[in-house]
C-alpha cells in the first residue's frame, strides 16, 4: 500500500478499514492559549491583591471587591502586554 508522499506520516498506523473515532483532539479548544495565560495571570493578581487588602483591612467583603476590581481591571492590561 503506498502512501502520497505530501502527506504527513500519521503518529500511529490504523488498522485499514476502521473509520477515525473522532477523537477530542479534532475539536477546536474552548479557549486559545493567549486567552488562558490572561485569565489566569488576571486571577492571580485578583488572588493577591484580595488577600493583601484582607491581611490589611481583616473585612471579607473589601478584599472580594478588591479581588474582583483587580482582576477585571487587569484582563485588558494583561491581554495588550501578552498579546
Amino acid at each position: 500500500m503506498s502512501r502520497d508522499p505530501q502527506s504527513p506520516v500519521p503518529a500511529r498506523a490504523e488498522p485499514p478499514g476502521q473509520p477515525s473515532t473522532g477523537l477530542p483532539s479534532e475539536a477546536p479548544p474552548l479557549l486559545s492559549v493567549h486567552a488562558a495565560l490572561v485569565f489566569l495571570t488576571a486571577s492571580f493578581i485578583g488572588f493577591i491583591m484580595g488577600g493583601l487588602v484582607f491581611l490589611s483591612e481583616k473585612s471579607v467583603p473589601k478584599a472580594v471587591a478588591a479581588g474582583l476590581g483587580s482582576f477585571g481591571l487587569s484582563i485588558p492590561v494583561l491581554h495588550k502586554l501578552i498579546g
